[in-house]
Protein backbone atom coordinates (compact mmCIF):
# COMPACT_ATOMS: atom_id res chain seq x y z
CA UNK A 1 0.00 0.00 0.00
CA UNK A 2 1.49 3.44 -0.93
CA UNK A 3 0.20 6.97 -0.25
CA UNK A 4 -1.72 6.96 -3.93
CA UNK A 5 -3.91 3.84 -1.97
CA UNK A 6 -5.49 4.58 0.68
CA UNK A 7 -8.67 1.76 2.26
CA UNK A 8 -11.86 2.73 2.33
CA UNK A 9 -15.13 1.96 3.60
CA UNK A 10 -15.87 -0.06 0.63
CA UNK A 11 -12.26 -1.62 0.68
CA UNK A 12 -13.28 -3.21 3.86
CA UNK A 13 -16.28 -3.90 2.51
CA UNK A 14 -15.08 -6.04 -0.58
CA UNK A 15 -13.01 -7.91 1.86
CA UNK A 16 -15.92 -8.95 4.23
CA UNK A 17 -18.48 -10.42 2.43
CA UNK A 18 -16.30 -13.40 1.03
CA UNK A 19 -16.50 -14.55 4.53
CA UNK A 20 -19.73 -15.19 3.59
CA UNK A 21 -18.34 -18.25 1.19
CA UNK A 22 -17.68 -20.36 4.09
CA UNK A 23 -21.28 -20.52 5.94
CA UNK A 24 -22.94 -20.90 2.07
CA UNK A 25 -20.72 -24.13 1.64
CA UNK A 26 -22.98 -25.47 4.20
CA UNK A 27 -25.99 -23.72 5.21
CA UNK A 28 -27.01 -23.06 1.90
CA UNK A 29 -27.32 -26.82 1.37
CA UNK A 30 -28.67 -28.41 4.80
CA UNK A 31 -32.60 -27.54 3.89
CA UNK A 32 -32.14 -29.89 0.67
CA UNK A 33 -29.91 -32.44 2.24
CA UNK A 34 -32.81 -35.00 2.46
CA UNK A 35 -33.87 -34.50 -1.04
CA UNK A 36 -30.24 -35.22 -2.10
CA UNK A 37 -30.56 -38.22 0.41
CA UNK A 38 -33.55 -39.45 -1.37
CA UNK A 39 -31.61 -38.64 -4.62
CA UNK A 40 -28.54 -41.05 -4.41
CA UNK A 41 -30.84 -43.63 -2.27
CA UNK A 42 -29.36 -46.36 -4.83
CA UNK A 43 -25.81 -45.68 -4.14
CA UNK A 44 -23.50 -47.73 -1.86
CA UNK A 45 -23.00 -45.81 1.51
CA UNK A 46 -25.45 -42.99 0.09
CA UNK A 47 -26.34 -42.06 3.66
CA UNK A 48 -22.77 -41.50 4.48
CA UNK A 49 -21.53 -40.37 1.33
CA UNK A 50 -24.16 -37.52 0.98
CA UNK A 51 -23.74 -35.78 4.19
CA UNK A 52 -19.92 -35.32 2.97
CA UNK A 53 -21.18 -32.44 0.13
CA UNK A 54 -21.79 -30.35 2.78
CA UNK A 55 -19.19 -31.11 5.34
CA UNK A 56 -15.84 -31.64 3.14
CA UNK A 57 -15.20 -28.34 2.47
CA UNK A 58 -15.04 -27.51 6.18
CA UNK A 59 -12.19 -30.40 6.11
CA UNK A 60 -10.48 -28.82 3.37
CA UNK A 61 -10.39 -25.58 5.18
CA UNK A 62 -8.93 -27.09 8.24
CA UNK A 63 -6.12 -28.81 6.51
CA UNK A 64 -5.42 -26.52 3.57
CA UNK A 65 -5.44 -23.40 5.33
CA UNK A 66 -2.08 -22.72 6.31
CA UNK A 67 -0.67 -24.05 3.07
CA UNK A 68 -3.14 -21.47 1.25
CA UNK A 69 -1.58 -18.45 3.07
CA UNK A 70 1.79 -19.84 2.55
CA UNK A 71 0.91 -19.47 -1.21
CA UNK A 72 -0.52 -15.98 -0.71
CA UNK A 73 3.06 -14.83 0.98
CA UNK A 74 4.62 -16.75 -2.02
CA UNK A 75 2.51 -15.49 -4.96
CA UNK A 76 0.89 -12.42 -3.91
CA UNK A 77 -2.96 -11.91 -1.99
CA UNK A 78 -4.82 -10.20 -4.38
CA UNK A 79 -3.70 -11.91 -7.41
CA UNK A 80 -4.38 -15.61 -6.21
CA UNK A 81 -8.21 -14.34 -4.22
CA UNK A 82 -9.04 -13.39 -7.65
CA UNK A 83 -8.34 -16.82 -9.19
CA UNK A 84 -10.43 -18.23 -6.04
CA UNK A 85 -13.49 -16.51 -6.75
CA UNK A 86 -13.28 -17.90 -10.36
CA UNK A 87 -12.86 -21.30 -9.31
CA UNK A 88 -15.11 -21.23 -6.21
CA UNK A 89 -17.63 -19.98 -8.88
CA UNK A 90 -17.32 -22.96 -11.37
CA UNK A 91 -16.57 -25.92 -9.02
CA UNK A 92 -19.49 -24.09 -6.78
CA UNK A 93 -22.16 -24.45 -9.26
CA UNK A 94 -20.79 -27.63 -11.19
CA UNK A 95 -23.65 -29.98 -9.14
CA UNK A 96 -26.63 -28.55 -10.80
CA UNK A 97 -25.14 -30.37 -14.29
CA UNK A 98 -23.31 -33.29 -12.16
CA UNK A 99 -25.25 -36.56 -12.36
CA UNK A 100 -22.98 -38.39 -10.93
CA UNK A 101 -22.35 -38.55 -6.99
CA UNK A 102 -18.30 -38.97 -6.72
CA UNK A 103 -18.06 -36.39 -9.50
CA UNK A 104 -19.75 -33.89 -7.46
CA UNK A 105 -17.99 -34.91 -4.31
CA UNK A 106 -14.86 -34.10 -6.54
CA UNK A 107 -16.70 -30.76 -7.18
CA UNK A 108 -17.10 -30.38 -3.42
CA UNK A 109 -13.38 -30.51 -2.38
CA UNK A 110 -12.93 -27.49 -5.37
CA UNK A 111 -15.28 -25.32 -3.02
CA UNK A 112 -13.08 -26.16 -0.20
CA UNK A 113 -9.64 -25.67 -1.74
CA UNK A 114 -11.41 -22.72 -2.89
CA UNK A 115 -12.58 -21.33 0.13
CA UNK A 116 -9.67 -21.86 2.42
CA UNK A 117 -7.46 -19.36 -0.49
CA UNK A 118 -10.87 -17.23 0.04
CA UNK A 119 -11.18 -16.89 3.73
CA UNK A 120 -7.60 -16.80 4.52
CA UNK A 121 -6.62 -14.25 1.85
CA UNK A 122 -9.03 -11.75 2.10
CA UNK A 123 -8.84 -11.50 6.46
CA UNK A 124 -4.89 -11.69 5.59
CA UNK A 125 -6.05 -8.61 3.11
CA UNK A 126 -7.65 -6.50 5.93
CA UNK A 127 -4.54 -6.86 8.21
CA UNK A 128 -2.30 -5.47 5.67
CA UNK A 129 -4.25 -2.13 4.38
CA UNK A 130 -6.14 -1.30 8.16
CA UNK A 131 -4.04 -1.05 11.25
CA UNK A 132 -5.05 -0.32 14.84
CA UNK A 133 -9.01 0.37 15.64
CA UNK A 134 -9.40 0.37 12.14
CA UNK A 135 -8.45 -3.45 11.94
CA UNK A 136 -9.84 -4.82 14.98
CA UNK A 137 -13.26 -3.05 13.33
CA UNK A 138 -12.84 -5.05 10.07
CA UNK A 139 -11.98 -8.34 11.52
CA UNK A 140 -14.63 -7.99 14.55
CA UNK A 141 -17.07 -7.63 11.73
CA UNK A 142 -16.38 -10.54 9.71
CA UNK A 143 -17.58 -12.53 12.86
CA UNK A 144 -20.96 -10.69 12.82
CA UNK A 145 -21.52 -11.15 9.23
CA UNK A 146 -20.55 -15.03 9.70
CA UNK A 147 -23.34 -15.40 11.82
CA UNK A 148 -25.90 -12.99 10.07
CA UNK A 149 -25.20 -14.95 6.77
CA UNK A 150 -26.15 -18.56 8.40
CA UNK A 151 -29.71 -17.42 8.91
CA UNK A 152 -29.98 -15.74 5.49
CA UNK A 153 -28.63 -18.89 3.61
CA UNK A 154 -30.51 -21.42 5.59
CA UNK A 155 -33.62 -19.23 4.57
CA UNK A 156 -32.45 -18.82 0.78
CA UNK A 157 -31.65 -22.49 0.75
CA UNK A 158 -35.08 -23.79 1.82
CA UNK A 159 -36.70 -21.75 -0.61
CA UNK A 160 -35.30 -22.34 -3.78
CA UNK A 161 -34.95 -26.13 -2.38
CA UNK A 162 -38.75 -25.96 -3.31
CA UNK A 163 -37.86 -25.58 -7.23
CA UNK A 164 -35.57 -28.73 -6.75
CA UNK A 165 -32.38 -29.64 -4.48
CA UNK A 166 -29.93 -28.36 -7.24
CA UNK A 167 -31.09 -25.07 -7.31
CA UNK A 168 -29.35 -23.65 -4.49
CA UNK A 169 -26.27 -24.78 -6.27
CA UNK A 170 -27.11 -21.01 -8.73
CA UNK A 171 -26.44 -19.32 -5.43
CA UNK A 172 -22.43 -19.93 -5.48
CA UNK A 173 -22.40 -17.76 -8.96
CA UNK A 174 -22.39 -14.92 -5.78
CA UNK A 175 -18.87 -15.34 -5.55
CA UNK A 176 -18.27 -13.68 -9.16
CA UNK A 177 -19.70 -10.42 -7.41
CA UNK A 178 -17.69 -10.55 -4.52
CA UNK A 179 -14.53 -10.66 -7.27
CA UNK A 180 -16.26 -7.45 -9.02
CA UNK A 181 -16.00 -5.76 -6.13
CA UNK A 182 -12.31 -7.08 -5.18
CA UNK A 183 -11.37 -5.74 -8.18
CA UNK A 184 -12.89 -2.59 -8.09
CA UNK A 185 -11.62 -1.55 -4.16
CA UNK A 186 -8.55 -3.37 -3.68
CA UNK A 187 -4.81 -3.28 -4.49
CA UNK A 188 -1.67 -5.77 -4.84
CA UNK A 189 -0.30 -5.78 -1.28
CA UNK A 190 3.61 -4.73 -0.96
CA UNK A 191 4.07 -4.22 2.64
CA UNK A 192 3.32 -3.02 5.97
CA UNK A 193 3.02 0.97 6.05
CA UNK A 194 5.20 2.26 9.20
CA UNK A 195 4.05 3.83 12.13
CA UNK A 196 4.84 7.20 10.92
CA UNK A 197 2.58 6.86 8.07
CA UNK A 198 5.38 7.02 5.04
CA UNK A 199 5.02 5.01 2.21
CA UNK A 200 5.29 1.10 3.01
CA UNK A 201 8.50 -1.09 3.18
CA UNK A 202 9.91 -2.92 0.66
CA UNK A 203 8.49 -6.40 0.26
CA UNK A 204 10.57 -8.85 -1.32
CA UNK A 205 8.71 -10.52 -4.38
CA UNK A 206 8.38 -13.98 -2.86
CA UNK A 207 8.09 -14.30 0.73
CA UNK A 208 9.13 -18.05 1.52
CA UNK A 209 11.59 -17.39 4.80
CA UNK A 210 10.20 -17.89 8.37
CA UNK A 211 12.57 -15.43 10.02
CA UNK A 212 10.51 -13.58 12.84
CA UNK A 213 7.98 -15.78 12.49
CA UNK A 214 6.18 -15.61 16.70
CA UNK A 215 6.26 -19.40 16.94
CA UNK A 216 5.97 -19.34 20.68
CA UNK A 217 3.13 -16.93 20.83
CA UNK A 218 1.20 -18.17 18.05
CA UNK A 219 1.55 -21.42 19.67
CA UNK A 220 -0.68 -20.22 22.76
CA UNK A 221 -3.25 -18.20 20.46
CA UNK A 222 -3.77 -21.59 18.20
CA UNK A 223 -4.17 -23.32 21.14
CA UNK A 224 -6.46 -21.34 22.79
CA UNK A 225 -8.32 -20.90 19.76
CA UNK A 226 -8.77 -24.82 19.14
CA UNK A 227 -10.37 -24.61 22.64
CA UNK A 228 -12.19 -22.20 22.21
CA UNK A 229 -13.87 -23.04 19.02
CA UNK A 230 -14.85 -26.01 20.15
CA UNK A 231 -16.86 -24.06 23.05
CA UNK A 232 -18.38 -21.43 19.95
CA UNK A 233 -19.89 -24.48 17.79
CA UNK A 234 -21.40 -26.44 20.89
CA UNK A 235 -24.71 -23.93 21.03
CA UNK A 236 -25.10 -23.88 17.05
CA UNK A 237 -24.28 -28.12 16.72
CA UNK A 238 -26.03 -28.74 20.21
CA UNK A 239 -28.68 -26.61 20.81
CA UNK A 240 -31.96 -28.54 18.75
CA UNK A 241 -30.85 -31.87 20.85
CA UNK A 242 -30.68 -29.62 23.95
CA UNK A 243 -33.90 -28.84 22.63
CA UNK A 244 -35.42 -31.98 22.33
CA UNK A 245 -34.21 -33.41 25.79
CA UNK A 246 -36.63 -30.56 27.14
CA UNK A 247 -39.73 -31.68 25.22
CA UNK A 248 -39.13 -29.26 21.85
CA UNK A 249 -39.88 -31.35 19.01
CA UNK A 250 -41.42 -29.42 16.67
CA UNK A 251 -38.56 -28.52 13.91
CA UNK A 252 -39.76 -24.86 12.89
CA UNK A 253 -39.74 -23.99 16.60
CA UNK A 254 -36.62 -25.34 17.32
CA UNK A 255 -35.36 -23.61 14.52
CA UNK A 256 -36.56 -20.17 15.42
CA UNK A 257 -35.86 -20.74 19.56
CA UNK A 258 -31.82 -21.67 17.99
CA UNK A 259 -31.88 -18.55 15.69
CA UNK A 260 -32.86 -15.67 18.39
CA UNK A 261 -30.35 -17.33 20.99
CA UNK A 262 -27.89 -17.13 18.07
CA UNK A 263 -28.26 -13.45 17.64
CA UNK A 264 -25.86 -13.26 21.01
CA UNK A 265 -23.19 -13.80 18.30
CA UNK A 266 -23.49 -10.54 16.71
CA UNK A 267 -24.41 -8.74 19.77
CA UNK A 268 -20.94 -9.86 21.16
CA UNK A 269 -19.18 -8.64 18.11
CA UNK A 270 -20.73 -5.76 18.34
CA UNK A 271 -19.72 -5.27 22.19
CA UNK A 272 -16.28 -5.71 21.45
CA UNK A 273 -16.19 -3.31 18.60
CA UNK A 274 -16.92 -0.87 22.09
CA UNK A 275 -14.39 -2.81 24.15
CA UNK A 276 -11.40 -4.38 21.94
CA UNK A 277 -9.23 -2.07 22.86
CA UNK A 278 -9.38 -3.24 26.80
CA UNK A 279 -6.23 -4.97 27.37
CA UNK A 280 -6.38 -8.79 25.80
CA UNK A 281 -6.31 -10.70 29.44
CA UNK A 282 -9.59 -8.84 30.33
CA UNK A 283 -11.48 -9.61 27.44
CA UNK A 284 -10.17 -13.21 27.83
CA UNK A 285 -11.87 -13.03 31.61
CA UNK A 286 -15.29 -12.18 30.84
CA UNK A 287 -15.14 -14.01 27.31
CA UNK A 288 -14.92 -17.55 29.34
CA UNK A 289 -17.12 -16.36 32.45
CA UNK A 290 -19.85 -15.74 29.95
CA UNK A 291 -19.21 -19.17 28.08
CA UNK A 292 -18.89 -20.87 31.41
CA UNK A 293 -22.26 -19.11 32.90
CA UNK A 294 -23.82 -19.93 29.86
CA UNK A 295 -23.06 -23.82 29.16
CA UNK A 296 -23.90 -23.96 33.52
CA UNK A 297 -27.33 -22.69 32.85
CA UNK A 298 -28.07 -24.81 29.51
CA UNK A 299 -26.46 -27.83 31.98
CA UNK A 300 -29.27 -27.30 34.93
CA UNK A 301 -32.40 -25.67 32.51
CA UNK A 302 -34.95 -27.72 33.13
CA UNK A 303 -37.70 -25.07 30.82
CA UNK A 304 -36.38 -24.11 27.09
CA UNK A 305 -37.17 -20.56 28.10
CA UNK A 306 -33.59 -21.59 30.66
CA UNK A 307 -32.08 -22.67 28.29
CA UNK A 308 -32.35 -20.97 25.91
CA UNK A 309 -31.00 -17.79 28.21
CA UNK A 310 -28.11 -19.75 28.85
CA UNK A 311 -27.52 -21.01 24.70
CA UNK A 312 -27.98 -16.80 24.58
CA UNK A 313 -25.65 -15.49 27.39
CA UNK A 314 -23.19 -18.93 26.00
CA UNK A 315 -23.37 -17.17 22.30
CA UNK A 316 -22.85 -13.61 23.59
CA UNK A 317 -19.25 -14.70 24.92
CA UNK A 318 -18.96 -16.72 22.06
CA UNK A 319 -18.91 -13.48 20.11
CA UNK A 320 -16.60 -11.52 22.35
CA UNK A 321 -13.97 -14.43 22.32
CA UNK A 322 -13.83 -14.74 17.94
CA UNK A 323 -12.63 -11.29 17.11
CA UNK A 324 -10.39 -10.99 20.42
CA UNK A 325 -8.41 -13.87 19.27
CA UNK A 326 -8.26 -13.22 15.51
CA UNK A 327 -7.07 -9.58 16.53
CA UNK A 328 -4.38 -11.18 18.85
CA UNK A 329 -3.21 -13.24 16.35
CA UNK A 330 -2.91 -10.70 13.54
CA UNK A 331 -1.31 -7.97 15.69
CA UNK A 332 1.82 -10.18 15.98
CA UNK A 333 2.25 -10.77 12.50
CA UNK A 334 4.57 -8.95 9.77
CA UNK A 335 3.55 -8.75 6.50
CA UNK A 336 6.08 -11.41 5.34
CA UNK A 337 4.39 -13.86 6.74
CA UNK A 338 0.82 -12.45 7.63
CA UNK A 339 -0.66 -15.13 5.33
CA UNK A 340 0.43 -17.70 7.10
CA UNK A 341 0.12 -16.96 10.30
CA UNK A 342 -3.76 -16.50 9.31
CA UNK A 343 -4.01 -19.75 7.52
CA UNK A 344 -2.54 -21.45 10.89
CA UNK A 345 -5.31 -19.60 12.89
CA UNK A 346 -7.69 -19.89 10.63
CA UNK A 347 -7.11 -23.84 10.51
CA UNK A 348 -7.43 -24.09 14.39
CA UNK A 349 -10.71 -22.86 14.01
CA UNK A 350 -11.26 -25.46 11.69
CA UNK A 351 -9.57 -28.05 13.84
CA UNK A 352 -12.33 -26.64 17.14
CA UNK A 353 -15.21 -27.11 15.31
CA UNK A 354 -14.70 -30.66 13.79
CA UNK A 355 -14.02 -31.78 17.50
CA UNK A 356 -16.91 -29.89 18.75
CA UNK A 357 -19.12 -32.60 18.49
CA UNK A 358 -16.98 -35.45 19.01
CA UNK A 359 -15.90 -34.08 22.57
CA UNK A 360 -19.67 -33.29 23.36
CA UNK A 361 -20.92 -36.73 22.34
CA UNK A 362 -17.96 -38.20 24.54
CA UNK A 363 -19.12 -36.09 27.79
CA UNK A 364 -22.70 -36.79 27.24
CA UNK A 365 -21.67 -40.83 27.36
CA UNK A 366 -19.52 -40.36 30.49
CA UNK A 367 -22.00 -38.55 32.19
CA UNK A 368 -25.15 -39.93 31.36
CA UNK A 369 -26.28 -37.14 29.35
CA UNK A 370 -26.20 -34.27 27.05
CA UNK A 371 -27.26 -31.72 29.76
CA UNK A 372 -24.72 -33.13 32.20
CA UNK A 373 -22.04 -32.58 29.18
CA UNK A 374 -22.95 -29.07 28.97
CA UNK A 375 -21.87 -28.85 33.07
CA UNK A 376 -18.77 -30.97 31.78
CA UNK A 377 -18.16 -27.71 29.25
CA UNK A 378 -18.78 -25.07 32.12
CA UNK A 379 -16.37 -26.45 34.18
CA UNK A 380 -13.80 -26.97 31.07
CA UNK A 381 -14.64 -22.97 30.24
CA UNK A 382 -13.53 -22.05 33.84
CA UNK A 383 -10.29 -23.93 33.88
CA UNK A 384 -9.69 -22.25 30.35
CA UNK A 385 -10.35 -19.00 31.87
CA UNK A 386 -7.70 -19.57 34.52
CA UNK A 387 -4.71 -20.62 31.81
CA UNK A 388 -5.37 -18.27 28.91
CA UNK A 389 -5.37 -15.45 31.72
CA UNK A 390 -1.94 -16.52 32.91
CA UNK A 391 -0.90 -17.75 29.24
CA UNK A 392 -1.85 -14.06 27.92
CA UNK A 393 -0.12 -12.33 31.00
CA UNK A 394 2.83 -13.76 30.35
CA UNK A 395 2.68 -12.99 26.61
CA UNK A 396 2.39 -8.95 27.30
CA UNK A 397 5.29 -8.87 29.88
CA UNK A 398 7.67 -10.85 27.67
CA UNK A 399 9.98 -8.45 26.09
CA UNK A 400 9.42 -8.75 22.69
CA UNK A 401 5.63 -8.59 23.00
CA UNK A 402 5.79 -5.14 22.03
CA UNK A 403 4.27 -5.76 18.80
CA UNK A 404 1.69 -7.09 20.75
CA UNK A 405 0.76 -4.15 23.06
CA UNK A 406 0.58 -2.02 19.81
CA UNK A 407 -1.26 -4.24 18.00
CA UNK A 408 -4.00 -4.30 20.63
CA UNK A 409 -4.34 -0.99 22.44
CA UNK A 410 -3.79 1.25 19.58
Amino acid sequence: MTKHHQPTGMTGIALLLPITLSTMAIILLAPVLPKILAEYASVPGFDYWVPMILTIPALCVALLSTAAGALGDYFGRRRLLIASFVLYAIVGVAPVFLKDLTAILISRVGVGVAEALIMVLSTTMIGDYFHGAARDKWLAAQTAFASMSALVFFNVGGQLGAFGWRTPFWVYTSALIMLALVLRFTWEPQGDVGNNGGDEAEAAPHNSSWVGFPWGRMAVILAVTIYGAVFFYTVQIQAASGLGVLGVADPARVGFLTSIASIGVPLGTFIYSRIGRWPVQRLLTIEFSLLAAGFLAMGRASTPTGFLAGCFLNQLGAGLLLPTLLVWAMSLLSFQVRGRGAGMWQSAFALGQFLSPVIVTFAANATGGLQNAFSVLSAAAVVGLIVVVIAAGRITRSGDAVAVAGGLHG
